[in-house]
């Protein structure tokens, strides 16, 4: 069985540290046998979501607008084994546009449950644990179990290139690739992953 990871880069520049970062993933991961893909979010503007509620109330799977990165994020997720999303640190904040698209995707169907994911922070200084837990909360809520490394999943540098310098942070990288490949051969060791049974969802609002 061949596993695969797409690894999003959610920066606006295609060869900077955030790309960086995710690639000493990749590297660790197909040297551990698993697929991986990084695809680049790009420099395009991206929708938020206006709550329209379209694809949900006509089933569609995906989003009702196909005019950005949105929908190629859902495509790659129906074959992808597992995400791994890389972002800059934007004012202590993940980019804006990568939480925008990774919202509407969720929301409008990605088939994401169960499968493992991680967030990588790429920073100059400081914010990157906030980037790192805002980035996490979505994985919890879509029932994807999250991949740890050695230390949180976060790496330095501010010219690019510069983030390789980290030693520390690209060690984090590895290990974050070999806690992410094991687990998924672990999950699909006998091509039966045995996922628990869900109960169906109860959602409540506070306020009546």
């Amino acid at each position: 069985m061949t596993l695969k990871v797409l690894l999003l880069n959610g920066s606006a520049n295609k060869d900077g540290n955030t790309f960086r970062a995710l690639s000493e993933i990749a590297r660790r991961l197909e040297k551990n046998g698993v697929e991986a893909e990084i695809m680049q979010l790009g420099n395009k503007p991206v929708r938020g979501c206006i709550a329209c509620g379209q694809c949900q109330a006509k089933q569609l799977g995906r989003c009702a607008f196909d005019d950005d990165v949105c929908n190629r994020i859902v495509d790659k997720l129906k074959e992808a084994d597992a995400l791994i999303v890389g972002s800059p640190v934007y004012y202590g904040q993940p980019n804006g546009a990568v939480m925008a698209v990774l919202q509407r995707a969720f929301f409008s169907g990605a088939k994401v449950q169960n499968k493992p994911a991680a967030a990588v922070a790429v920073c100059r200084r400081g914010g990157a644990s906030a980037t790192y837990q805002t980035m996490n909360m979505m994985f919890e809520m879509m029932n994807m179990p999250v991949v740890t490394s050695q230390y949180w999943n976060i790496a330095y540098g501010r010219t690019p290139g510069e983030v390789i310098q980290d030693t520390e942070g690209m060690q984090t990288m590895r290990t974050l690739a070999d806690n992410m490949a094991w687990l998924l051969k672990k999950i699909h060791a006998d091509g039966n992953p045995g996922y628990p049974e869900r109960e169906e969802r109860q959602s409540m609002n506070f306020i009546r």
